[in-house]
């Protein structure tokens, strides 16, 4: 499989997919459900334009220290993180970490899925037995984005339904998803980049993004991140890179 997409036999999409299922990540089990990267930074501007580099992210670095701001907290974080964390640990059990929550898990994949089923009944199970405060779901992707790089404590990486299921952009099934607090807007179809006309539009350029020269060229630095020799040990440390 490496071979085939070192060749350009086989696409990134495949080639992400392949690596999910042979790490043992499946749709079947929303704990270990396949995880995609976030690959731009750009969704502000009214075009994007994927020959310019500074539209992608930096696929070398963990979400959570992407913008550069955040990686003196991460850091103080793990030399000190029993305060940090207010974890009660005081057999020094817990090994050190840079993050509290991680980049792949079951709340988060209802978290970008909950406008459809089954993920919209689970989510609410979830939240004993209510849709959980407006403020707090997916509604926008800028948005979205605006917030891992002003905190590193959300971390979450995206699934592959972001390169190819508009639907799940859509309110289709009209649920009452509440208003924001401050700005009273009623959360309903998840706002999209000023570049994407329609959710059909946004997978399509997303899609184009995800198989651009650019992320061809830098996807395996973020391989070894997630699937590589930077998940644990000392080179998880140095790139900032241990999960509790």
């Amino acid at each position: 499989v490496f071979q085939k997409w070192v060749n350009r036999e086989i696409s990134n999409f495949d080639y992400l997919i392949q690596l999910n299922t042979m790490a043992g990540r499946t749709y079947n089990d929303l704990a270990q459900y396949p995880v995609f990267p976030w690959i731009l930074r750009d969704y502000t501007s009214e075009e994007l334009d994927l020959n310019n580099p500074a539209v992608f992210r930096d696929l070398s670095k963990p979400i959570g220290v992407v913008n550069e701001k955040n990686a003196k907290t991460v850091k103080e974080k793990y030399i000190s993180f029993v305060r940090y964390e207010n974890f009660e640990d005081p057999l020094g059990m817990i090994d050190k970490f840079h993050y509290g929550t991680h980049y792949s898990n079951a709340a988060g994949v209802m978290h970008y899925l909950i406008r459809v089923e089954p993920f919209t009944t689970l989510h609410i199970q979830l939240q004993s037995g209510r849709f959980d405060c407006a403020d707090r779901q997916f509604h926008s992707i800028p948005a979205t984005w605006q917030a891992l790089m002003d905190t590193p404590n959300d971390v979450k990486e995206l699934i592959p339904e972001f390169f190819y299921f508009p639907e799940f952009l859509e309110n289709q099934n009209g649920f009452n998803l509440g208003q924001l607090q401050m700005s009273k807007e009623v959360v309903n179809d998840v706002v999209l980049p000023k570049w994407a006309r329609s959710p059909e539009d946004f997978i399509y350029k997303h899609r184009k993004a995800l198989e651009s020269e650019y992320v061809s060229a830098h996807l395996h630095e973020w391989i070894d991140l997630i699937f590589g020799y930077k998940q644990r040990g000392p080179a998880a440390v140095e790139a900032l890179n241990v999960f509790y």
